[in-house]
């Protein structure tokens, strides 16, 4: 060129992986000998560039000694998928009697079905306890086996569960996930999503096994005007309250679930017809005799209960013929002057 006049051509700049982070401060008074100017503070790569499509981004790895990985089952196909279970001590019996640390109600499970011991240098031991069905690894039957992260254990016929080692925030989220997914916000007890698929799980283990399934239904009497006469407030009360006496009137095995706005459903299994129905007349009893406080008054309410049994539905016994016995039975009860069991 024959004078100094040129162009300067400017192209958008990618911050550099491993270049500073801070940005500078906001524009203060003009620059002084003593007071540096901008660019004096802030390096050439800046230059308020865009951020271009493909950019990679560092993102600061998490401290690993934030959370310590904890052993857990979580449940991936059967009944109760989603579940998660933690492996707390150095033995874990999993089952579905009583007395197993880890109890899950799935009709193709031995009472003690196995264990998981946890040994020296934090491994873990999966052993069968001599069940009927057997425990399988990786789709590979056994009866002993150290466990790895990620294995997938199948227990019985259709109880498939993975083992893992996860961070604490991790199970939490997976707890909440199972609870949301079967559980009713208001009253905590299951919902009627997983009360269908529970009694659909029944009735095909009752046919073949021959075991007695019962059904009790009930809905609170008048409710509408508790709602009218006192507000919803109230009404919420009154259902929480009548849920939580309900709970405490059943058995440990027993199944219940808020079905609808104000009716319950109770799922009972390996009993006569008979103690059934001395079942629903203990939670008939237990809800009148509460006395729930609201305000600056007691609220008092009744139930009507149906009861009915399988194998009063025959010969097809199917659950559309269960519920619909049952549904005519609580409907006798409250055209008969409410707050019995029929």
């Amino acid at each position: 060129m024959g004078n100094d006049t040129h162009t300067t051509l400017k192209f958008p700049k990618v911050v550099p992986m491993d270049a500073p982070t801070h940005r500078p401060a906001a524009p203060g008074p003009e620059p002084t000998a003593d007071r540096p100017t901008r660019a004096s503070v802030v390096p050439d790569w800046y230059d308020d560039p865009p951020t271009l499509p493909g950019t990679a981004v560092a993102i600061a790895a998490p401290d690993p000694s934030a959370s310590s990985a904890r052993p857990l089952l979580k449940v991936l196909a059967g009944l109760n998928a989603g579940q998660v279970f933690t492996l707390d001590g150095d033995e874990t019996v999993i089952g579905r009697g009583r007395d197993v640390h880890v109890r899950v109600d799935d009709a193709g499970l031995s009472r003690k079905h196995a264990r998981i011991v946890r040994s020296e240098g934090q491994r873990y031991v999966l052993e069968d306890l001599g069940s009927t069905n057997g425990i399988f690894v990786n789709g590979r039957r056994v009866e002993r086996i150290d466990l790895a992260d990620g294995d997938r254990v199948q227990l019985g016929p259709a109880l498939v569960l993975r083992f893992g080692l996860v961070a604490a925030d991790e199970e939490a989220l997976a707890r909440n996930l199972f609870e949301g997914s079967t559980r009713d916000a208001l009253t905590r007890l299951y919902n009627r999503k997983y009360a269908g698929e529970r009694l659909s799980a029944e009735v095909a283990y009752a046919h073949r096994h021959g075991t007695l399934l019962s059904v009790v239904l009930f809905d609170i009497d008048h409710f509408k005007r508790v709602n009218d006469t006192y507000g919803h407030l109230a009404g919420d009360v009154v259902l929480r309250i009548v849920a939580a006496q309900a709970q405490k009137a059943i058995r440990t095995e027993d199944v219940l679930a808020r079905y609808g706005g104000e009716e319950f459903l109770v799922l009972v299994r390996g009993i006569e017809p008979k103690g059934v129905g001395v079942l629903a007349e203990r939670i008939r009893q237990g809800i009148e005799r509460l006395a729930i406080p609201w305000e600056s008054r007691t609220l008092r309410t009744t139930v009507s209960l149906g009861v009915a049994a399988l194998n009063e539905c025959r010969p097809a016994g199917t659950v559309d013929a269960l519920m619909a016995l049952v549904d005519e039975r609580l409907y006798r009860a409250k055209g008969s002057g409410r707050n019995r069991v029929c």
